[in-house]
């Protein structure tokens, strides 16, 4: 994606993630349960929509971050599913499907985005201090994604701590990764990503929480969550001041 049309690393950023993360976890399960293709069928349409919106982006000389935000809620979408897939249509044991995932993701991040984010910053400037998003980006937002779905079921169903005790566990557990996003302090790629696969964990569990029938339900759910999402990015414009430099070690 084009730099103005990502946004600044920064407090708001990681809250826009998180709302983001939960508005995936119920869209996910939404297009799945309530649209009735199910974890697989819906994939495609999924992998279509995320290619308009990429293609859409390189015609778009505005500076805005909707494709960015659309990006990220159709591969939130997207892992919601895939992980319910994994550990629920093939009953994976989901240690094992997170020890995978990991392996993966470190994998991804070295050999596709690492790469490409530091071959493009010494094109351009070293000192480039806003976030890279390359397709290499994607794969490794997408396999996160799928992580951090798959833990925060492992928390909820493994551990039989349910919906509500596991969001405020992986809460509490965020809270500090988050601190140091807002201060500005994720210095490392391996920091970035954790806090990536954190966030997910979490919004899986707020997300299920939320959309349970003595909640408010999966469709109101949804709906709720994607205003909020919409709100937040309206109302906290991005101010320059957030920016800080992207991790590159």
């Amino acid at each position: 994606m084009q730099q103005y049309h990502l946004p600044l690393l920064g407090l708001r950023y990681w809250i826009a993630l998180c709302l983001a993360s939960v508005f995936g976890a119920n869209m996910g399960d939404f297009f799945a349960h309530n649209v009735g293709l199910g974890h697989v069928a819906g994939l495609p349409f999924l992998a279509i929509a995320l290619a308009i919106v990429l293609v859409l982006e390189r015609l778009d000389r505005a500076v805005h971050e909707a494709f960015y935000w659309l990006a990220i809620v159709v591969v939130r979408t997207a892992a919601t599913n895939l992980a319910d897939f994994f550990a629920g249509d093939l009953r994976l044991p989901r240690p094992w499907v997170m020890a995978s995932l990991a392996v993966v993701l470190a994998l991804s991040v070295a050999a596709a985005w690492q790469l490409s984010w530091r071959n493009a910053a010494a094109e351009t400037d070293a000192r480039s201090n806003l976030l890279r998003a390359d397709y290499g980006y994607w794969l490794a937002m997408l396999i996160a994604g799928t992580l951090g779905t798959v833990m925060g079921d492992f928390f909820s169903h493994d551990l039989h701590l349910g919906n509500a005790v596991a969001s405020l566990v992986l809460s509490a557990l965020l809270a500090p990764f988050l601190v140091l996003g807002a201060r500005q302090l994720l210095w490392s790629l391996p920091l970035y990503w954790t806090t990536i696969v954190m966030v997910r964990a979490a919004g899986t569990t707020v997300g299920d929480f939320l959309a349970a029938r003595n909640a408010l339900g999966l469709a109101l759910s949804t709906a709720a969550t994607g205003v909020l999402l919409i709100g937040f990015l309206i109302l906290w414009r991005t101010s320059r001041a957030d920016k800080i430099h992207v991790p590159t070690n």
